[in-house]
Formats: C-alpha cells, structure tokens, sequence
C-alpha cells in the first residue's frame, strides 16, 4: 500500500535539506506531518520517525527542529497528528492516532532513500506515549525517550492543566477509565520491548518530572531491555538551543551505533 498522497515543498532558504508537507494514509483518513530531507540522501540512508509532544497546536512540529535532526545524517518524518493542520479526525492522545504513528513509520518504510533497518523513533513529552507502543508494533532500530510520558497516572495527578485533558481524551479520570491510563502508559509495554533504548530527562522538568525517565529505566532494565539512561542537570523540559543541539548530536550518535553492522 503506497501511503503517499500529496507531498508539498516548504519554503526554506537553503539548498541542503528539502522541507516539505505530507499528506499520508493513517488506517481510513488522510493526515499530515513533516519531512526534511538532507541532500544527498538518495538511497540507504537512516530514518527518524520524530513523535511530538503536545496536543492540537501546543508542542506543534517545529521545522528549525526537524532541520537538526537531517543536519545530523537523518531523514526524518514528523507526523502532526490527526485533526491538526487540515488532518483528518481527532488527535486522541495515544488512542487511534496511534495509527498515525505507525503509518508514519510505514511511510518511512516506502521511501527508497531509506534503510527500512535503519528507522529510529524519538518521542518527546507525549510523544513517549505514541513511541513506545510504535516501537512494539514495528522493527525500530532504536527508541529513544526525550522528556518522555512514561506513566498517565502519574500524568493526570502532576498537572490540572493535563488532568482536564486527559478526562476528555481518556474519557474520565483514572477511577473510571482505570484500562485506558494503563494500556496508555509506556511503564505496561516495557516487557514487549525488542529494541535498544535510551532515556534522556532533564533533572528540573516540571512539565514531565524526571520520576517519569526513572520508573521507565526500571522498568525496561526488569525486563532485560538494554538500556542507558542520561539525566540533564539542571535544566526544564525545555532547554537553550545550543545544549538542545549538543545532546540532539549525543541521542543521534548513539542511534547509529545501534544500527545493523555499525
């Protein structure tokens, strides 16, 4: 199944990536996401399937961002997610749109210029939440969790803000949807695991507190998953873009060498 339906060059000032809007098949709807490409990436090369945090606009794909990880040697694709930016159906916070991400990854896939061994997934703040479950369903060649939602209990006491979220996406509070929260919390996969993972969290996040990357690292490393675990010191979920950069080049040094014959 070719997942391609429409694919839209972005304006960017520069010759060295191709920045463009995908529009893909996710399950029956068409959606969007994002995807830069260096140049020279004309076959083989290695992927990232970035999964954004946020929700509708907050935490939107940011291209500057996106350039990062391609400046790096990487194709990436960056769904929006459903209901956003003329998507689609509705972004249900790790639900169906789960499909997103897994056409996402698909997509990936079909791209010529891609190694489909070598397709790493990063998610950030949400985004671990639609990343692990990715990496369950699809041969990743790594995971990566940045800032990352590793427990939605534990999401929907911390913050009033994402409890209010989280009873309208989950339909209702963890004593109600009791099943929803669990299936929901990347902490109940970690035994379906296959790929190397590594956890980065910043020591001061408020947003997603690092307990978030501890019980993660636990419970992966339980379940015989390989694993490192990097802590940010004194720094939030969000960070100076100089050390963003300096520990994007870390996360993506370490994707490759986890790939196949590296």
């Amino acid at each position: 199944m070719n997942r391609l339906v429409d694919d839209q060059t972005l304006g960017y000032p520069s010759q060295l990536f191709h920045v463009s809007e995908v529009t893909y098949r996710s399950g029956e709807l068409l959606v969007k996401g994002m995807r830069v490409v260096p140049d020279g990436s004309l076959r083989n090369g290695s992927a990232i399937l970035y999964l954004r945090g946020g929700y509708r606009q907050v935490g939107m794909v940011r291209m500057a961002r996106m350039i990062q990880y391609a400046s790096l040697g990487f194709i990436v694709f960056a769904p929006y997610y459903r209901g956003n930016a003329g998507g689609e159906g509705v972004d249900e916070f790790g639900g169906a749109d789960l499909e997103d991400a897994y056409s996402g990854f698909d997509l990936l896939q079909e791209d010529r210029r891609v190694d489909p061994d070598r397709i790493h997934v990063v998610g950030f703040s949400r985004g671990g939440v639609m990343a692990a479950p990715t990496a369950v369903n699809r041969p990743v060649a790594s995971l990566t969790s940045w800032g990352a939602v590793s427990n939605c209990f534990r999401m929907y006491d911390e913050r009033k803000d994402m409890g209010r979220l989280l009873r309208r996406t989950f339909q209702g509070p963890p004593e109600q949807a009791r099943r929803t929260y669990q299936i929901r919390s990347p902490l109940n996969m970690a035994h379906l695991i296959q790929a190397p993972v590594q956890i980065v969290h910043a020591t001061e996040d408020v947003h997603v507190p690092v307990v978030h990357a501890l019980e993660w690292h636990r419970a992966l490393t339980v379940s015989g998953v390989p694993v490192t675990l990097s802590l940010i010191r004194n720094q939030g979920h969000r960070m100076t873009p100089k050390l963003q950069y300096e520990w994007t080049k870390r996360i993506c040094e370490w994707m490759k060498q986890q790939e196949k014959g590296s």
